[in-house]
Parts: structure tokens; C-alpha cells; sequence
């Protein structure tokens, strides 16, 4: 029986990726500060729920630990802006700690959740595949390609490191987040009939299914070292490469009734076309969903009450949130309470 400690396991792809791992046996360490709540993780017999920051691990933490899956990251593009110096600790510098302290406590494999967003801009007509050059534009971008580097020197005979970096990620999830391009276009539909799309919709985008991407990190545990050892994988596949005004099409179409799509927001001017081969040849991998099956399951969990928009499902709008009260209680609180001391 393996153990795999998973960061951020509480978070949108890990609260899938947990459950995933405990169906096909494994136990599972799930660490996470928990912002969005530990209900996400239903309790398991083999599921261990470990409440830590990822920046203050030990390597008490990796006992017992036969593999890593490092996904604990400050995820979107405006949450790493508003919170720069944060991002750059949690994204990239925990997590080359977090790949050290597993290799000094014997486990045998880390697997780092990147990004596809470290490509950036490309020019039209350009698809780019692991080895071509990076062009990161953001904070979140940056840190990720710091946390690649860092990790993947680590990597020896002992210990296998991969890099696997996801398309954008859309679907549903126990920790919905509707600030992801399909999931927004999807809440708009649902809300008032309106798919909004990013100016001017040519842009173009690889996605992956939340499910798919999980998929591929348990695979990943199985896979023969001599054949992913110090490699990276981007996550996706040519049919999933979208132009984001074909994707605000294809969503429209897949909701009930009458949608329309609107403009909205500046020009987004990130545009990559990403080349996945290598992932389905190594790994025999391929996405089971697609785009209209994603928009049908969340419409399906909006109907049924399963999620709905709240300030939790935006990252940046909760953690500014937490901040805030954070701020006020803190002013407010005295010998260790408000009322109640």
C-alpha cells in the first residue's frame, strides 16, 4: 500500500485527485490550510487530513511517504498580482522545499502540477511543445517556471521527478471555482443567459477536464522512471486548443435556452497553442472529456443545488475576504477572544 502526500489537496484539482487516489487504493496525506473549507474531502479510512501551511513542512510530514503530488499554489493570474511576494514563496520556493524534504525522506517520486501558462504569447501559427522556449507574462507564470527549474535538479536515479504542465482546467469540482474560462462562461449562461468573453475572443487557449488532469497524475505514479524521470508533460490534447471566441460558442451551444455571448473586459493577450503528444505517447493518455461535457456537468450541479456562486468560488475575491477579517478581528480581538475571552 502506497502513501502519497498531496499539497493543496483540498483545492479545486485536489479535491478530485484525493478521492481518485483513495478509489485505486492508495493512502493518502492531504495537506492544506483549508481557506475553502475541509468539507471538501469527504473522511476515509486511508485519507489523512493534515491542516499546515506548505511554506512551514518538516520532514516529520513525509513519513512513510512514498510519493509526492506538489499542487498547493496561489492559482490564478490575478490572485498571484495581488499577492506577488506570496505567490513567489508559496508557488515556487515551498515547493523546491517541499521536493527536497521528500528526496531526504526516502520517497521515490515527485510530480509538480504546472502550468502551460508559462508559454505565455506565441505568435500566430506557432505550437509549441515542452521544448520550446517559455514566455511567461505573470507572477503566477513566473513562479511556476522558477518551481520547474528547482525541482528538476533534484532528480537521480532514486528519485524521479516530473513535470506536468495543465492546459487551463474547467469542470466540476467539490471546490467549484467559476473564476476559470469555461466555468465563468458557464455561470453566465446559467445566471442570465450571457457568456461573457475576454476582447477580442482570438486568443488562443489549450483546456483540459479536471478529471483528465487528475487522471494523468495517478498515472504518472505507475509510470517506469526510465521513461519520465526529468521530463516535462503538458497536459491536453490538439482538439482541446481552442480560440476563445470558438470556446464562448461552444458553450453557449451546449446550455438550454437561449444564450447569447458579450464582450466584456480588456484584451486578454495571452495566446498559446500547445502540442500534448508527448503525454499520449509515453503515457498512452488521452482526455475522456470534452468542453460541452464540462458545461453539462456544472449546468447539472447548478440545477440540482450542488454549487452555486458564492464570494468561495472567485480565489482572489475569498482571499481578499479572509484578509480583510482577518484585519478585523485582529484589531478588534483581546486576551484571546472578542466576548468570550
Amino acid at each position: 500500500m502506497e502513501t502519497v502526500l498531496v499539497t493543496g489537496a483540498g483545492g479545486y484539482i485536489g479535491s478530485v485527485l484525493v478521492p481518485m487516489l483513495l478509489r485505486q487504493g492508495y493512502r493518502v496525506k492531504a495537506i492544506d490550510r483549508f481557506f475553502f473549507g475541509a468539507d471538501t474531502l469527504a473522511e476515509h479510512p486511508k485519507l489523512e487530513r493534515i491542516r499546515e501551511d506548505a511554506r512551514r513542512l518538516t520532514l516529520a510530514h513525509f513519513e512513510n511517504v512514498d510519493a509526492v503530488i506538489d499542487l498547493v499554489a496561489i492559482s490564478n493570474d490575478p490572485s498571484g498580482e495581488y499577492f506577488a511576494e506570496e505567490t513567489y514563496e508559496i508557488n515556487y520556493l515551498s515547493r523546491v522545499n517541499t521536493a527536497k524534504l521528500a528526496k531526504l525522506a526516502g520517497a521515490a517520486r515527485y510530480i509538480l502540477p504546472s502550468s502551460c501558462s508559462l508559454y505565455g504569447f506565441q505568435e500566430q501559427g506557432v505550437i509549441v511543445d515542452e521544448r520550446s522556449p517559455t514566455n511567461p507574462l505573470t507572477t503566477y507564470a513566473r513562479a511556476n517556471e522558477l518551481a520547474e527549474k528547482g525541482v528538476l535538479e533534484l532528480a537521480d536515479w532514486d528519485y524521479t521527478v516530473v513535470i506536468l504542465r495543465q492546459a487551463t482546467v474547467y469542470g466540476y469540482s467539490p471546490r467549484m471555482r467559476f473564476d476559470l474560462a469555461v466555468n465563468s462562461m458557464t455561470i453566465g449562461a446559467w445566471e442570465n443567459g450571457v457568456v461573457p468573453l475576454n476582447r477580442d475572443g482570438r486568443q488562443w487557449r489549450p483546456f483540459v477536464h479536471v478529471q483528465d488532469t487528475a487522471t494523468a497524475m495517478c498515472l504518472m505514479l505507475k509510470a517506469d522512471s526510465d521513461n519520465v524521470n526529468g521530463e516535462i508533460f503538458n497536459v491536453g490534447s490538439q482538439a482541446n486548443n481552442y480560440q476563445l471566441g470558438r470556446l464562448a460558442a461552444e458553450v453557449a451551444a451546449a446550455c438550454p435556452g437561449e444564450v447569447k455571448i458579450e464582450w466584456v473586459g480588456d484584451a486578454d493577450f495571452r495566446s498559446y497553442r500547445v502540442n500534448c503528444d508527448k503525454l499520449a505517447r509515453v503515457l498512452n493518455w488521452a482526455p475522456s472529456r470534452t468542453v460541452t461535457d464540462g458545461v453539462r456537468e456544472i449546468y447539472d450541479a447548478l440545477f440540482t443545488g450542488r454549487i452555486a456562486r458564492s464570494v468561495q468560488t472567485s480565489t482572489l475575491m475569498w482571499y481578499q475576504e479572509l484578509s480583510k477579517w482577518h484585519r478585523i478581528i485582529k484589531d478588534i480581538e483581546l486576551h484571546g477572544g472578542i466576548l468570550r475571552l
